[in-house]
């Protein structure tokens, strides 16, 4: 499994190459240039040689690239692009519905990071977790919401879609990939809003969030750090569990295995040890 922590995922739409070295800057952890949803049909192919221009002009980027969902005429394309680049550093394919879907963009010798965007997608993904070359798994809340007649931004949606977030969890467990992306939060001036999103996906399980706007990414390092005192509390119990005791008690609590998983979890998340 790739234990490479990645908190925030930023894109960048494709038919913008000036913007890739801006967001190779942003502190983001990695960045997607977007062939797929960011760019309009008519531009497809020019977007595809944006990127491929990019990437021979700077031979020491590293990226990611969202390609062009199964059945679209210019996968193919993208495909070939991404294995003949050594800075694509991943794929991630939107829409996927299969097992198969992602064994045909694995030959390309990358890591995929599927999407699962649609309910045959969501029954599919226990397939999907497991297909060779899947590193780590995410998915759109949007059009999985849309797929699903949900009521956009509603209480009731975002229920059904802690069901969904539930599934990516949990085959991401079962499968060993590496943690999970929640998906994008569109409202790119709630600051608020994103933190707690933040917040919430990380105490679920997530490792980070699909980003779409540079203030994202600040705004989600932020809410995933833990807190100090957090911190000054994993210490205290790895520090105690050194000598070998299997159960033993920090600040007046039972601490066993799990806790002092949960410990070294969060100093793992904080990017630093005991």
């Amino acid at each position: 499994m790739n234990t490479v922590i990645i908190r925030s995922a930023l894109f960048v739409p494709a038919t913008r190459p000036e913007r890739i070295p801006k967001a190779l800057a942003s502190g983001t952890d990695v960045v997607i240039v977007d062939l797929e949803d960011a760019v309009q049909e008519s531009l497809k192919a020019e977007a595809r040689a944006n990127l491929d221009g990019f990437l021979a002009d700077n031979p020491q980027a590293r990226l990611l690239v969202r390609i062009n969902a199964p059945g679209h005429t210019g996968q193919a394309a993208d495909i070939a692009l991404c294995q003949r680049h050594a800075g694509v550093i991943g794929v991630l394919l939107p829409k996927v519905e299969s097992a198969e879907q992602v064994a045909q963009v694995a030959l390309c010798g990358k890591p995929v990071w599927p999407i699962i965007e649609s309910a045959q997608g969501l029954l599919a993904l226990p397939a999907i977790a497991r297909a060779a070359g899947v590193e780590r798994l995410s998915f759109g809340g949007l059009d999985l919401g849309l797929d699903l007649g949900l009521a956009s931004g509603s209480a009731a949606a975002e229920r059904i879609l802690d069901q969904a977030r539930y599934s990516i969890l949990l085959h991401t467990r079962t499968a060993a990939l590496a943690p999970a992306l929640d998906s994008v939060f569109p409202a790119i001036a709630d600051h608020a809003g994103l933190a707690r999103t933040a917040q919430d996906a990380s105490d679920m399980g997530f490792g980070g969030l699909l980003c779409i706007h540079p203030s994202q990414v600040a705004i989600v390092h932020h809410a995933l750090m833990p807190a100090a005192e957090e911190l000054a509390w994993a210490r205290r119990v790895l520090a105690a569990g050194a000598n070998g005791d299997g159960v033993f008690v920090v600040d007046g609590q039972m601490v066993d295995a799990p806790v002092l998983g949960r410990a070294r979890r969060l100093l793992e998340r904080a990017g630093t040890k005991a």
